[in-house]
């Protein structure tokens, strides 16, 4: 096969800045530095300040320090250039252009660095969503999952099963091939084999067990607000926001889409959302509004219902829901209500968020789970499986379907990886990364 592209982009971003990072990798990485630098390559692994001068003219691009990173012991496994330049747009530009200009380089494309990590087994594919997720990250929670998933913490579990398994599989396959020795207690092993199972697929239970916390807070914990129209919904929208994000009027039917407004509570990533008054109505806008509205509630993880003085009581929901009375300045009854609220004099908000963020903290638990993704999710629910068909029904099954199973169950661990039957999503996974990364 033919050497791969060389790739070059930015790892840093557009605009004036200090200090602006390229990096170069692949075959041509080397050369592409001596020819900037018009001598040879500098010591391995070290910063190195050197003149960079345009190859083909010799005219004077930039004193810049470089780094020469032979591989494989490289992000990507294979020899990298790195070129900290000074960080005005137009060095920037008269690099890359440089850089187009020679032999055998071609732009990055979007994740091209960590896709060439993961295919040269720098990463696996857990931790190259790990790496998607931190580049990502709002919040600290957030932070603290995806470093885990970098660091390996799926990767690791994944492989210690895939071992365990193997072992298993091999067993059942040596008792297949050696049936009739003698001296092979094929029933021993079986049951032997039976336990490894057993206990790898109770592990792999536990892991899913845990109210899909990980891709939760990937998303976030969504608050619906909720209630009959001119209840104070966008009015505590705004004073949750801190800003004018929602229309507020006294007309009613004022709200007819939902706004929605992320914030960061306690470290969680919270998602407000300001809904259409729920009521009867001939406004064929209007209706559509509270339909949305009423799919927003279905989905949400809390709503809050908002009732002003002498409003009513929130209907049967599927949701969560903690009543909040609204308008406290105003004279009215507050009694029935969870939390007692005025948006406009700041009365009661605290410990309204506080709530919130106790319920998210119960919810999203602290960045802590070890399935973060749907994908795993789903692979480790197969492999889970085809486990328990074989602690359940190993001893009655023939050894050669016990086998097809271990191979199934150790096929789907692959997949977590990034082993196997991963193709198309991995187009789709690193199209979300930024370029240069």
């Amino acid at each position: 096969m033919l050497p791969p592209d060389t790739i070059f982009a930015p790892a840093t971003g557009y605009g004036r800045t200090a200090v602006a990072v390229v990096r170069i990798s692949g075959p041509q990485a080397g050369p592409a530095l001596a020819a900037l630098i018009r001598a040879s390559l500098p010591s391995a692994r070290r910063l190195s300040l050197r003149t960079l001068r345009e190859p083909g003219t010799g005219e004077l691009l930039d004193h810049a320090l470089v780094a020469w990173l032979p591989g494989p012991g490289t992000a990507t496994g294979e020899d990298m250039v790195e070129l900290h330049l000074h960080g005005g747009p137009a060095v920037r530009a008269a690099v890359l252009r440089s850089l187009a200009a020679l032999p055998g380089l071609v732009p990055a494309e979007a994740g091209a660095f960590t896709r060439r990590a993961f295919l040269n087994g720098r990463m696996d594919l857990t931790a190259v969503e790990g790496l998607a997720d931190l580049i990502d990250a709002e919040t600290e929670a957030q932070r603290r999952q995806a470093v885990r998933q970098l660091d390996g913490v799926l990767g690791r579990a994944v492989e210690r099963w895939r071992e365990t398994l193997l072992d298993v599989l091999a067993g059942t396959e040596a008792a297949l091939d050696f049936s009739d020795e003698g001296d092979v207690d094929d029933e021993a092993l079986a049951a032997s084999g039976r336990v490894a199972a057993a206990s790898v697929r109770d592990e792999i239970r536990a892991a899913l067990a845990d109210g899909r916390r990980g891709e939760r807070l990937r998303d976030g914990f969504t608050v619906v607000l909720a209630g009959a129209p001119n209840a104070g919904k966008s009015t505590l929208l705004n004073a949750l926001a801190r800003r004018d994000v929602a229309i507020v009027s006294e007309v009613p039917g004022t709200t007819r889409d939902a706004i929605e407004v992320r914030c960061d509570l306690g470290g969680l990533p919270v998602l407000l959302v300001d809904t259409a008054g729920l009521r009867e109505t001939n406004d064929a806008i209007e209706v559509e509004g509270v339909a949305r509205s009423r799919r927003r509630i279905e989905q949400a993880d809390l709503v809050l219902w908002l009732r002003e003085p002498g409003g009513d009581a929130p209907p049967p929901l599927s949701a969560p829901v903690r009543v909040v009375a609204t308008k406290r300045d105003l004279p009215g009854d507050a009694t029935g209500e969870d939390i007692a609220i005025s948006a406009r004099t700041g009365e009661g908000l605290d410990r309204l968020l506080a709530e919130i963020e106790r319920n998210a903290a119960a919810s999203l638990g602290s960045g802590d789970a070890l399935v973060t993704r749907e994908r795993q999710r789903l692979a480790l629910e197969a492999c889970e499986r085809q486990l328990d068909r074989v602690v359940t029904h190993g001893g009655t099954l023939p050894a050669e379907l016990v086998a097809e199973d271990l191979r199934l169950a150790v096929r789907a661990l692959g997949e977590v990886a990034g082993r196997v039957g991963v193709e198309e999503m991995l187009d789709r996974l690193f199209a979300g990364f930024c370029i240069g990364k």
